[in-house]
């Protein structure tokens, strides 16, 4: 099914699994709109706009930078895409943060970051996706597989993350008459930077250990999932959709 002529934005896109998720969206003919938060992602976004353009010399593509833990922010950042390409048919969020700690040991700092990144901006990112979509649009939002776990240690992880599954459910219910599909996306541990700095040797053996094929999800598990929501599972709406090799189930 192609994407020609629509437009995607993509926050973090410019590495790991937002830019997998750009590498498979590009082929179908979407145009790209890929942010990213700091200024150590640059780099990133410099290569994988020239890998882009080299293989799909059709697609636009444009960067955008900034933090996107406030309306501000947000809204910014949507207005300057709509300013770039007219509009905005598809939202992927894959904004995130990890902490991996006792709760003893979390300080009110970190709960305030932790819930700004993964709760806060996803429901600010949903808001104005809301209200800019065009109809007959997508929004995703990436999850975790700990939404489906009973551990410790990442409470203010999974807990930050919990919200964004009500959020979807309401956007996706406020969104049906204009056919605007609203999912989250949950992914097991991923094999990327994002996960490596939280965790022990054995507690990556574990990890392994607990999906198909003794390994962590890849972001090529998760791309092609992303795809099939933005193009043949436009009916999917409302769902935390999990991709984690049988790492977690409800």
């Amino acid at each position: 099914m192609s994407l020609q002529g629509k437009v995607a934005l993509i926050t973090g896109g410019a590495k790991n699994l937002g830019a997998e998720i750009a590498k498979n969206l590009a082929p179908l003919g979407a145009n790209l709109a890929l942010h990213y938060n700091s200024d150590k992602s640059k780099q990133d976004a410099v290569k994988l706009e020239k890998e882009l353009k080299d293989k799909f010399p059709k697609c636009q593509v444009r960067f955008y930078q900034g933090d996107l833990t406030t309306e501000a922010a947000v809204d910014k950042l949507f207005a300057s895409v709509i300013k770039d390409f007219s509009k905005v048919d598809i939202v992927v969020n894959t904004v995130g943060k990890v902490l991996k700690k006792p709760i003893i040991d979390i300080t009110e700092k970190e709960y305030d970051e932790m819930f700004a990144v993964n709760s806060k901006s996803a429901f600010l990112i949903l808001k104005a996706g809301a209200k800019n979509v065009t109809d007959g649009g997508k929004l995703i939002t990436i999850v975790t597989a700990l939404l489906a776990a009973f551990t410790g240690f990442y409470t203010s992880y999974a807990g930050s993350k919990a919200p964004v599954e009500h959020f979807t459910r309401g956007v996706a219910k406020e969104l049906q008459s204009r056919k605007v599909s609203v999912n989250a996306v949950a992914p097991g541990p991923m094999d990327t930077p994002f996960f490596y700095s939280q965790e022990s040797d054995e507690a990556v053996a574990f990890h392994k250990s607990q999906a198909i094929g003794n390994r962590l999800t890849d972001i090529q598990d998760v791309a092609p999932l992303i795809k099939f929501l933005c193009t043949e599972g436009a009916f999917v709406t409302g769902q935390t959709l999990f991709c984690n090799g049988g790492y977690t189930t409800r």
